[in-house]
């Protein structure tokens, strides 16, 4: 059996591990996009919208509802990247911890 100051000092060892993640995870920003590049929606790690940019060809008075949606599409396209990109960051730090595949972490 361990010695319970081995344990502990494992266990304080992932615990810094975890927070390092989680802050590299909060700083992490991704783009998302939709109609070939003319909207482009950028989020935080924490999903905060950081900004949107909207090609003014699309400010068309009749066609609001055509903006709507891709507005939306690359608000999906961009938390799709951030999914993966925080599934990548992710993996290395789970095998250190025994998850299981598919398990997410509460941050």
């Amino acid at each position: 059996m361990k010695d319970i100051s081995q344990i502990m000092r494992q266990a304080q060892a992932m615990q810094a591990k975890i927070n390092e993640a989680q802050k590299k995870l909060e700083a992490m920003e991704v783009e998302g996009t939709s109609g070939g590049g003319m909207v482009k929606l950028r989020l935080s790690g924490k999903n905060a919208m950081l900004g949107v940019s909207i090609d003014p060809s699309l400010l068309v008075a009749d066609e609001g509802e055509i903006l709507e949606d891709l507005v939306k599409a690359a608000h999906d396209d961009a938390r799709r990247k951030l999914d993966d990109a925080q599934g990548e960051e992710m993996k290395g730090l789970s095998g250190g911890l025994g998850i299981l595949p598919g398990f997410k972490m509460p941050f």
